[in-house]
């Protein structure tokens, strides 16, 4: 386990929404640790917000899924919440 296994799901969020996102300069991630858990909510452009949540919210639910996977792998309860 990595010294701040948060890091690790931090940085696979930041690679799939930028991976997604346009405007790269208005990425705004803020990460909360609580005990055994970690949120992210991620800030996009209002041009990206769509891109990021998907039609039907698919998208950010993979998201969800791919975080949770390896915030799991850590032994962190992890969640992750689009503002927009």
């Amino acid at each position: 386990m990595a010294d701040d296994p948060g890091a690790v799901v931090e940085s696979l969020v930041r690679y799939l929404v930028e991976s997604l996102a346009e405007d790269l300069e208005a990425i705004d991630i803020r990460r909360s640790d609580y005990e055994g858990s970690v949120s992210f909510e991620v800030s996009v452009a209002d041009d990206d917000v769509g891109k990021v949540i998907g039609r039907g919210g698919r998208i950010i639910k993979a998201i969800r899924t791919l975080a949770r996977a390896a915030g799991s792998a850590e032994g962190l309860h992890v969640d992750v919440d689009v503002l927009g």
